[in-house]
């Protein structure tokens, strides 16, 4: 897949084509509104397919131990700058190269020990950062609120994300300052989807808040399907889950995020240090409730819970 801009770029300017690594959790034959924004936001900055630029697209399939050697391999193709999307992405990046620029698409590089702060990053990485333990302390909130008589609710993360210990700690506070009994479950993969929901029902979690995590991402249609054969009002990371049939998400503007990374690829690719380029925080965050679902399993959205939703799903 080719691209090119306009504008001085310090690649060129020694004759050669820049080239962009794109590092996905995903497939290339999966539809993505992150990659498709990401490539509206070169677009937005100039770039001509087939001139100027050339991205090398390498994806997991779900298997998040293979970022470290497709890393790799973009290391190999010297590559100029590597763009990922989440924690385990950035730390498989990051073990295959320490002088190639990496641009994170949301993700929480303080977290995951990543950068030394968002300020100053001091090393090869820098992006736009996802508050992901934050946010998920509001999406048990919101899921609360949606739910004022529950007193237990399931929380799903991925225990091989380096940013699940600062999400946990956040969420576990958010629970007692609500009073209500938390159940962690945990999932590295699909693999382990079927074993969550058994405990999901054995706990008889009244609720359930799906933590974000690229793998989870990668695999929501059978994430959301599950959720939807238990019939448990659930709250999701990013609006890609409701887009499945998900009940309602809380989470950053996914696409705003990636127009920031494309923005961050053209200085580095113009002479910028990723050390000092400041991790950016993302402005905009949305609450889309889906009351299709809702009508699915029988639940009745309080009516203050959707007066703060962005959007509402009918």
């Amino acid at each position: 897949m080719l691209f090119s801009f306009c504008g001085r770029v310090t690649a060129q300017q020694s004759g050669r084509i820049p080239r962009i690594g794109f590092l996905g959790a995903g497939s290339s034959s999966t539809p993505s509104p992150s990659r498709d924004a990401f490539r509206q936001g070169l677009r937005d900055l100039g770039y001509v397919e087939g001139k100027n630029i050339l991205i090398e697209e390498r994806y997991a399939e779900g298997e998040s131990d293979r970022f470290p050697d497709l890393a790799a391999e973009f290391v190999r193709l010297k590559v100029d700058v590597i763009v990922v999307a989440s924690a385990l992405s950035a730390s498989g990046a990051s073990k295959a190269t320490k002088t190639i620029p990496i641009v994170m698409a949301g993700s929480d590089p303080v977290g995951g020990g990543l950068v030394d702060s968002l300020a100053q990053p001091g090393g090869n990485i820098t992006g736009v950062a996802n508050p992901s333990a934050e946010l998920g302390g509001k999406q048990l909130e919101l899921l609360k609120e949606t739910l004022p008589k529950a007193s237990r609710l399931a929380v799903l993360r991925n225990p091989a994300s380096p940013v699940t210990n600062a999400q946990l700690k956040e969420i576990e506070a958010a629970g007692r300052s609500m009073r209500v009994e938390l159940r962690i479950l945990e999932a590295r993969d699909l693999n382990n989807f079927e074993k969550v929901f058994a405990t999901l029902k054995k706990e008889a979690a009244q609720g359930f808040n799906v933590l974000s995590s690229a793998i989870f991402t990668v695999h929501r249609n059978q994430l959301v399907d599950l959720v939807s054969k238990a019939r448990v009002p659930t709250i999701y990371p990013n609006a890609d889950f409701v887009a499945a049939g998900g009940l309602m998400s809380y989470g950053m503007v996914r696409s705003e995020v990636w127009r920031r990374a494309a923005v961050l690829v053209d200085k580095i690719l113009k002479g910028a240090k990723p050390a000092d380029l400041p991790v950016e925080q993302p402005t905009k965050f949305e609450f889309i409730v889906n009351l299709k679902a809702a009508k699915q399993i029988g639940l009745t959205i309080p009516p203050n819970v959707l007066a703060r939703a962005d959007k509402v799903i009918k």
